[in-house]
């Protein structure tokens, strides 16, 4: 059933697990899977030589529960197995289901893939009771930062409930769900003896068009040494591990072994990365270009005639990341409409001071009160996000967060205008061409791109995030770096965008740590 994240596991990837955590039936004598589904797990252990000595297995589904019991039935005379029909979120582990065996416990299966927005949107009444599971804030609870999977739910319910057990929790997830889970596990200094993630072809077991993995954790009162180094394998076959996750300085790092040599840069940025517009109206707000005089058309091919100081010029994503700094240096072909100047400002008075974008907003307020987010509830008609006086600086420094290789641009006003980005993007608001042209040069640094790349986690969905740009420590890459060929690139954007040469202070760095304008004005 869709509302469960009913991904039922293939027989194949079954055995291929437990070879992999192998032998079971020797290491645990008791098993249990939480959530067994129609038994494919369960029926993989009792296939095992030897296999456990007792077998137990949750399920809320009342069919796939008599499809588990049915195999149950045929297990060997010296197996135990339980299949019990109800909500693992409603059990208390610690001491259901009741075990006759003792010593070590392995937990094994594959827990549902679907998100608490999904059964919210659904109707499903399956899951924990809501809550803010990673304890975002604001808009970013708002805009999905509080969503979460019902596999991290399940995952933190065992880790939880089994701390005090000899237990191996060994799931079948997505690898985002894995980095969240090791990440809260170790902020909460959960002790873990050790833990490995192995990833597993998706498109070949599931055909589904996701990143995903076994995650294995062993459960050890008193230490935390499993957080020093988490082997990841490439494959359920591989022997070696590919690389090698950690923790540093309290925070789970992708690439622990690339980090090293790049800590010194992994700190604060003083300057302020921001997202872009949002606006989720892009057959209504975004524009084409069709003259050089200043005529738009948007994506139905309708001629559109508002007041200019409300159009500016856009680029995404994939302008940043494919475009060179010559191409960037032209106007765009794209354009954006924007409605306010900042969050919460009342559109009505647009009426009156933009009557051409009034009426055109109106012509399509049914398209614009169709958009879903929820961050428009309450709003004023029309409203947008990631708006701010930063919103509408002449010169800023830009990169995509859905490209792994991070490229900073620098960008400057166009035709008179500042150049605005959509919210697949990241920028930082600069006061100067010099401050834009330093912080882009640095950014490109090469130690800068590897550090990125060490914190970064493989397969999720934007490589780059305001929180990972954040922890760029701008200063002391510079300080690290050869200067003057620093200052010489940096000058080159300049004279690029500015059309004279670079005035640089008498100490470069400031440029690097004094906040903006615009950040003072939030």
């Amino acid at each position: 059933m869709k509302d469960l994240g009913d991904f039922q596991t293939p027989p194949a990837l079954v055995a291929a697990v437990l070879n992999r955590l192998g032998p079971v039936g020797r290491q645990w004598r008791r098993v249990l899977e939480p959530t067994c589904g129609q038994g494919h797990f369960l029926a993989g252990l009792l296939a095992l030589d030897p296999p456990p000595a007792e077998v137990r297995g949750v399920e809320i589904q009342k069919e796939h529960v008599r499809a588990a019991r049915a195999l149950a039935g045929r297990a060997p005379a010296n197996v135990s197995v339980g299949v019990t029909q109800g909500d693992i979120f409603a059990m208390d582990l610690r001491h259901t289901p009741a075990w006759t065996e003792s010593g070590p416990l392995l937990v094994v299966g594959n827990p549902p893939w679907v998100t608490s927005a999904a059964l919210g949107v659904l109707g499903s009444g399956n899951g924990p009771a809501r809550r803010n599971v990673n304890g975002a804030t604001g808009l970013e609870a708002k805009t999905g930062a509080s969503n979460f999977d019902l596999a991290e739910a399940v995952w933190l319910k065992l880790l939880t409930e089994l701390v005090a057990v000899p237990a191996t929790i060994a799931l079948l997830c997505k690898l985002s769900v894995a980095r969240r889970v090791l990440e809260r596990a170790a902020a909460t200094s959960m002790a873990v003896a050790s833990a490995s993630l192995v990833r597993i072809d998706t498109r070949a077991w599931f055909d589904a068009a996701v990143e995903a993995c076994l995650l294995c954790v062993t459960l050890g009162p008193g230490t935390q040494a499993g957080w020093e180094r988490i082997p990841v394998f490439a494959d359920l076959d591989a022997t070696e591990p590919a690389s090698f996750m950690g923790l540093a300085r309290g925070r789970l790092v992708a690439d622990i072994e690339t980090y090293g040599p790049l800590a010194f840069a992994d700190g604060a940025c003083p300057l302020t990365w921001r997202q872009g517009l949002k606006h989720d109206a892009a057959s209504v707000v975004e524009l084409r270009r069709i003259d050089d005089v200043g005529t738009f058309c948007n994506r139905q091919g309708e001629p559109v005639d508002v007041e200019p100081e409300h159009v500016y010029p856009w680029l995404k994503a994939t302008d940043l990341a494919r475009r060179g700094d010559e191409a960037l240096g032209r106007r765009p072909s794209r354009a954006v409409i924007v409605t306010q100047r900042k969050v919460g400002d009342d559109t009505r008075p647009l009426a009156r001071s933009a009557p051409r974008l009034w009426g055109y907003l109106e012509r399509h307020a049914l398209a614009l009160a169709a958009r879903k987010s929820s961050v428009y509830r309450g709003q004023p008609p029309y409203a947008m996000f990631g708006v701010g006086p930063y919103t509408f600086a002449d010169w800023k420094v830009a990169v995509s967060g859905l490209h792994p290789s991070a490229v900073f641009r620098c960008l400057g006003p166009q035709g008179g205008r500042p150049v605005l980005l959509d919210d697949t993007c990241y920028f930082v608001a600069c006061r100067s061409p010099e401050q834009a042209a330093l912080v882009a040069a640095v950014a490109n640094l090469p130690r800068a791109n590897a550090l990125l790349q060490a914190l970064s986690f493989p397969g999720s969905k934007r490589p780059v995030t305001k929180a990972l740009l954040q922890r760029l420590d701008l200063r002391a890459l510079f300080t690290h770096a050869e200067q003057s060929p620093l200052l010489a690139r940096a000058g080159a954007d300049v004279a690029r965008l500015a059309g004279r040469a670079a005035r640089w202070p008498d100490a470069p760095e400031e440029l690097l740590e004094a906040p903006t304008r615009f950040e003072a004005s939030d």
